[in-house]
């Protein structure tokens, strides 16, 4: 059982007066208690904030021009060119704004770990990207000495902000949180040393994941210049004529299944010189298990859904758990290193392989393992490469095609065609995605280093942070 005492004033006197007992949960207590000891600002003080627009979603568009930012897109991975397009005319229409380099994303509504999530826009294209009505844009103001963008941006993403947006934000299931309440967070004032200290570390950070996607870009387009899928332009035909003999094989009648951009794909794959196979003939397929909602709990062990899977990672973007106890029950379905987990539901096609041992887990029934059968015929990272290219995706989009939700048979899994590239060829390719995921992993590692200083600078002092830095960074010196 938890329990504050709070003086009556201070109910009366926070903006929204708010007197629901969660809003004084003893860790929001101490928080503030924390900060208040140190010389802070408001967020107002320094940057100003701006709401996104509404955009149509039937707008969005594989032609479009302007990249929109969601909920789902703000995440410390920074790789805009997943994100959703429209075209310039229909954001023009919305007289929407541009991100320019050192904006500050920020999420405004979802379940509970998404509120507050943060992103710093780095080098941006020119007049690119955008962000929708549920993620909010903060930009610092023209004023010197005050705080620097990167500083910022690791101080919004430390438990002291991250627990005072989640105290704010209202709601039970699906929270919100107000402009009020952002604009009144108290920011932590540092030196102009310390600041840059965590500028040079967000900054190396940064250019290790651009070095990350450079090696994943060069190996899929080894991959699609092999193919000659390297200036490839899929196209949807309003028009074209089947046999019924070609419905009766597929045992399939809607026109979206036999667009000829299908057609094309195939025999780009079957036209290889080195040859194809269906995946069934590469891999041995697991199914997972489905213990049902009533199965979560907050803390656990991780049970791992389609919305925490990339072809980049896991993540643990609203993780749900199971207990002990269940997991000893289903410890059979727990992944291995040396798996690719697949998703076939809601969103087919996402790949991971599990290069190193993965924690305890039990992956959910929309996720299939993989094991390789023979890696002598095909290397498990150069797989894992073709499920996530356009290869496999428009197999996977021809296959789903007219469901409300999808879902990638097991069947129509084992038949997708996987093309055999050259040995030499595979091992360069998973070389490169083998310092891909290096280099992303020692980004990600860093931003944790520079949230972790600053938390000590608060908790402790300046100097006590700068020794935490010191130790930690000399293995990427």
């Amino acid at each position: 059982m938890q329990n504050s005492v709070v003086n009556y004033n201070t109910v009366k006197e926070n903006i929204d007066f708010r007197y629901e007992a969660e809003f004084f949960l003893p860790k929001y207590i101490e928080y503030e208690n924390i900060l208040s000891k140190k010389p802070t600002i408001r967020l107002c003080d320094c940057a100003l904030f701006y709401n996104g627009r509404a955009f149509d979603s039937n707008e969005f568009s594989f032609d479009g021009d302007v990249y929109i930012s969601k909920i789902g897109d703000v995440t410390q991975k920074r790789d805009y060119r997943s994100w959703e397009k429209v075209s310039r005319t229909h954001f023009d229409k919305l007289k929407a704004k541009y991100l320019k380099q050192n904006d500050i994303l920020m999420t405004l509504t979802g379940d509970p770990p998404d509120v507050g999530k943060t992103q710093l826009i780095f080098n941006p294209p020119d007049r690119t990207l955008s962000w929708n009505q549920r993620v909010a844009l903060i930009r610092l103001k023209k004023q010197e000495n005050i705080v620097s963008p990167e500083c910022l941006f690791v101080t919004l993403s430390t438990k002291y902000c991250r627990e005072h947006i989640e105290r704010w934000a209202k709601g039970i299931r699906q929270r919100n949180v107000g402009n009020p309440a952002v604009l009144n967070m108290p920011v932590p004032k540092f030196t102009l040393h310390f600041q840059g200290l965590l500028a040079e570390i967000v900054k190396n950070s940064f250019n290790l994941s651009d070095n990350s996607h450079h090696y994943y870009s060069e190996a899929e387009q080894i991959l699609l210049s092999e193919l000659g899928l390297t200036d490839w332009k899929p196209r949807h035909q309003l028009s074209f004529v089947k046999n019924f003999a070609d419905t009766q094989s597929a045992d399939r009648i809607d026109a979206d299944y036999f667009q000829p951009v299908y057609d094309e794909l195939i025999e780009k794959v079957k036209q290889y010189g080195n040859g194809y196979k269906k995946l069934n003939d590469l891999v041995s397929i697991k199914k997972c298990i489905e213990p049902g909602s009533e199965a979560y709990q907050e803390n656990g062990i991780p049970f791992l859904r389609v919305s925490n899977l990339s072809k980049f990672g896991i993540n643990n973007d609203n993780q749900q758990y199971i207990s002990e106890s269940l997991y000893e029950e289903l410890k059979n379905y727990q992944a291995q290193k040396g798996e690719i987990l697949l998703s076939k539901d809601a969103t087919p096609g996402i790949a991971f392989y599990l290069n190193n041992e993965p924690e305890k887990m039990i992956p959910s029934g929309g996720i299939l393992r993989l094991k390789v059968k023979d890696f002598k015929a095909i290397y498990p990272e150069y797989l894992t490469l073709v499920v996530n290219s356009v290869v496999v995706q428009k197999q996977i989009e021809r296959d789903i095609g007219g469901s409300v939700i999808n879902h990638w048979l097991v069947d129509q899994v084992k038949n997708a065609l996987i093309p055999i590239l050259p040995e030499s060829i595979q091992k360069d390719i998973s070389d490169k995605i083998a310092d891909s995921f290096l280099k992303r992993e020692q980004s990600r590692k860093l931003l944790d280093i520079a949230k972790r200083a600053v938390e000590i600078a608060i908790e402790q002092n300046e100097e006590e942070a700068q020794k935490w830095i010191s130790q930690e960074v000399k293995p990427f010196a």
